[in-house]
């Protein structure tokens, strides 16, 4: 039997709309039949943490990040035309009148479909999180080093 073609995807934003087309591609690549892992780094992170402010960070600086950047994927902005939450109210509504499936929905879809989940450890390091900062969908935590080793047998490398 051959093996599966891989697909990788470094997701590094935090914006709702480029979250969304990074999970459209991930599950649609695995409907293909390919293998895909999704690596969260940065902002991207923020789809997977949990929606709190992480006051056990170690210094003030990681605090203050962690108090302004509360993530959770609930709460992604759009890349353009935020507008205070306005825009991204009439892009999720707009989203599920198209039967575009949520960031929750469509996690649902990637662990179902046996997409990796990975989030970047040299980000949580910087920003001062711990693995109880994140959601159980995630598979591992893991360098670059890491992604490097899945990309470099990939077909198909993406960055958004």
């Amino acid at each position: 039997m051959a093996e599966k073609e891989k697909v990788t995807i470094v997701v590094f934003s935090g914006d709702l709309d480029k979250v969304t087309a990074a999970f459209i591609i991930a599950n649609t690549a695995a409907v293909m039949g390919k293998e895909v892992t999704m690596f969260f780094t940065f902002w991207g992170l923020n789809v997977l943490r949990k929606s709190i402010i992480n006051l056990r960070a170690p210094n003030l600086i990681q605090k203050a990040f962690s108090f302004l950047n509360r993530g959770g994927k609930e709460r992604l902005p759009l890349s353009k035309f935020h507008i205070f939450g306005i825009g991204t109210f009439l892009m999720k509504f707009l989203m599920k009148r198209y039967k575009i499936p949520s960031i929750t929905e469509a996690l649902i879809t990637a662990k179902a479909q046996g997409i990796k989940i990975i989030a970047c450890t040299t980000t949580i390091g910087v920003m001062g999180l711990s693995k109880d900062d994140f959601i159980p969908e995630v598979d591992e935590l893991a360098g670059a080093a890491s992604y490097l080793g899945e990309a470099s047998e990939g077909k198909v490398n993406l960055f958004i």
